[in-house]
C-alpha cells in the first residue's frame, strides 16, 4: 500500500467526527476487541459511549485515547486526526486493514 493510500484510508488530518469514528472502531478492531471488551476495559458499564463514538454521535474522549495508547501503542494524533507515521510497523500492518473494514461499514451505514 502506497503512502498516498495509507493517507487516504486513514483520512490523514481530517478531524471531523466522521473520519474519528472510523479510526476509532478500526484501532478497536486490530486491537481485537468487542465495544463490551472495550467498555469493560474503561470500566464502564454499558457499551453506549463507545457506540456512540463509533456512530460519530461524540468524538473518542481521553479515557478512550489513553487507554489505546498506553495498551495497543495507537496514539491520540492517529485517533484524532488520522497520521500514522510514528505508529510501530507491526501496528501498522493489523491497523490498515482493519481501516479498510472500518470504512466499508461506514459506507454501508452511510447509505
Amino acid at each position: 500500500m502506497t503512502s498516498d493510500e495509507k493517507q487516504a484510508l486513514a483520512r490523514t488530518g481530517d478531524m471531523g467526527i466522521a473520519a474519528c469514528a472510523i479510526r476509532l472502531r478500526a484501532a478497536r478492531h486490530a486491537a481485537q476487541l468487542s465495544q463490551t471488551d472495550l467498555a469493560n476495559a474503561l470500566g464502564l458499564k454499558r457499551t453506549t459511549n463507545i457506540s456512540n463514538m463509533e456512530k460519530a454521535l461524540t468524538y473518542p474522549n481521553r479515557e478512550v485515547m489513553s487507554y489505546f495508547f498506553r495498551e495497543h501503542r495507537i496514539d491520540f494524533n492517529f485517533l484524532m486526526s488520522g497520521h500514522y507515521a510514528q505508529l510501530p510497523g507491526d501496528l501498522q500492518d493489523r491497523l490498515f486493514p482493519a481501516l479498510e473494514v472500518a470504512c466499508s461499514e461506514w459506507d454501508q451505514t452511510a447509505r
